[in-house]
Order: structure tokens, then sequence, then C-alpha cells
């Protein structure tokens, strides 16, 4: 079952209960990736395997992506900044015991290429940010390996 969520402003991922945050480099330049993440919203499963589906919605003013798993989110889009910050609320999920829930992707050039932040800022139950604890280090394996095919794909369709 399907509830809304809080709505939060950018500056959650300050000050959010539970942040988790992780950073890793690819080779892309900062536009391709910012392109990737915002203009090919459809592709993320392609490169971000624990996403099942990934469209845009309300003419690109929001997305509706579904997990491995079952669970799913209706989000607006709260910053696009080209080559520099993508970021989204999630207002609608059927994920127990979340209250209120932000992703931000900054990118920043890196010698010749990109270093990529991904900020997850939530707020939930107890058990919930406790399980967000718990699990970090498989989010942050998921996220590595995410942008390292993200750089595959990315290097290759330049080549």
């Amino acid at each position: 079952m399907a509830h809304r969520l809080r709505p939060v402003e950018l500056d959650f991922t300050l000050s959010a209960p539970v942040r988790l945050v992780f950073t890793a480099e690819v080779r892309a330049d900062p536009a391709a990736v910012y392109r990737a993440l915002a203009e090919d919203v459809e592709g993320w499963p392609g490169w971000f395997t624990a996403i099942t589906s990934a469209r845009p919605t309300r003419n690109g003013a929001g997305r509706e992506v579904r997990l491995r798993g079952g669970t799913r989110f209706q989000e607006t889009i709260m910053s696009t900044e080209p080559g520099e910050r993508y970021a989204y609320r999630i207002d609608e999920t059927n994920a127990p015991g979340m209250r209120a829930m932000l992703e931000e992707w900054r990118l920043t050039a890196a010698g010749s290429g990109t270093r990529v932040r991904w900020t997850m800022a939530v707020d939930g139950s107890a058990p919930l940010r406790l399980l967000m604890g718990l699990a970090k280090p498989a989010m942050g394996r998921a996220f590595r390996d995410a942008v390292r095919n993200l750089d595959r794909r990315l290097t290759s369709a330049a080549a």
C-alpha cells in the first residue's frame, strides 16, 4: 500500500536523521553523466541494477521508479543543474516506515572525468533508520557498481 511522504526541500540533505553519502569517479565528463541521470531516465535500469524500471512523469517534473523486490517511488524533481546537480524528492512509496526522502547527485570535474557524489537523505521510523544504517555497506556497493556500469556505458557510447 502506497503512502505519502512529508515534502522536504533540498536542504534536507544536510539535516535528515539518516544521511548516506557515497562518492566515486568516472572517466566521462560531468555533462555526459548529467544527461544519463536527468535526461535518460528510462535508461537507469541499464546501469543501476537495483532499478527495474524508471520513467519520467508530469512532463518531466517527476519520475516513477520501481526497484527489485517491489519497492515503488513517485518522485518530484527538485533540482536540475546541468553538469552539476540532479535531485529528487520521494513523494509516495510502498516502503514501510518512511516519512521523508530526498536523493541528490552532485557532479564535479575531477581530472579528465567526474567525481559523482550520491546523497540519500531519509527520515523514518526507528526500525527504518536502523535498517538504513545496517544497509549502508550494501548501498555503497550498489552505488559503486552502478557508477562503474554507468562509466562503461558512457565511455563505450563515446568511442
